[in-house]
């Protein structure tokens, strides 16, 4: 193992932060390298191939790094271009190198917030026609119904920190009540997207008190501890020092400006070309 094998965790924009941050609350010795495809984000409305062909260049580059892991920290990354890279590409190497997603940890345990078997699921555009998460639900808890519902806007409002506008509020009711009409049984809903954790306020405004709500950063973060314990062979190529390094495609004065908002601490990222 090198003096640092880091956790890699990517995401197209500054919502894995939100995942970033439960997962270093519950591993706080190991290390970490966070890339933010910024200069190409959002995913949410790219190709299928387009989102493959991104997100493979972005683990090639973590795997250069000395990333023996690393964690798609973004639904929509997962929802495209995941299952391809582990059938396809992992293979290429020969040294136990993993990547992971966010939607398999999340559908594992869904089924046990929901009492009446109804759950909704906001998410991307590009999320919700992917249909990842209906299939992966299906596979854990077959007997669930579960209704989705893109909300277009809600990323590129918050990323220009618009969230607390009138204007905004007009949307997250809109697609909330969207989501709330395709069934009147519904009692949890998934945000399954990594920047929805920012407005939870505002979407709990708009929710029946009797729904519950769930974040995925937590799930992830729990999901990759009892991962990490379950194959030690990956966990020890994982170097422990505590530190943590930021990297963006895009301006790094926009990045460390827009990760204190989601990670909830300053940080100096460093500009990387992909």
């Amino acid at each position: 193992m090198s003096e640092f094998s880091p956790i890699g965790i990517f995401d197209s924009g500054y919502g894995g932060l939100t995942v970033l941050r439960e997962i270093e609350a519950l591993l706080p010795r190991y290390d970490f390298i966070y890339l933010g495809d910024n200069a190409r984000a959002p995913y949410g409305s790219r190709s299928f191939e387009t989102v493959y062909e991104y997100t493979l260049g972005c683990v090639e580059w973590l795997f250069k790094q000395g990333c023996p892991l690393i964690v798609l920290a973004c639904n929509t990354a997962s929802a495209k271009a995941l299952r391809t890279i582990q059938q396809k590409d992992l293979p290429k190497y020969d040294d136990g190198r993993r990547v992971l997603g966010v939607i398999r940890p999340t559908a594992e345990i869904i089924g046990n917030y929901t009492k009446t078997g109804a759950i909704g699921i906001l998410g991307t555009k590009g999320t919700v026609k992917s249909e990842s998460y209906l299939i992966e639900i299906d596979k854990f808890f077959p007997e669930l119904k579960a209704f989705q519902q893109a909300c277009p806007l809600w990323v590129p409002l918050i990323e220009n920190n618009e969230q607390h506008s009138a204007g905004a509020d007009y949307f997250f009711k809109k697609d909330i009540e969207l989501l709330l009409k395709k069934s009147p049984d519904i009692d949890t809903i998934l945000l399954a997207c990594t920047h929805y954790p920012l407005i939870l306020d505002k979407i709990k405004a708009h929710l029946p008190e009797k729904i519950n709500m769930i974040s995925q950063g937590p799930i992830v973060a729990e999901s990759l501890q009892d991962y990490l314990t379950r194959h030690p062979e990956v966990d020890e190529k994982c170097s422990k020092g505590g530190r943590r390094e930021f990297f963006t495609t895009d301006s790094t004065d926009d990045f460390d400006k827009h990760s204190e908002i989601f990670f909830g601490t300053k940080i100096n990222s460093v500009h990387v070309d992909l």
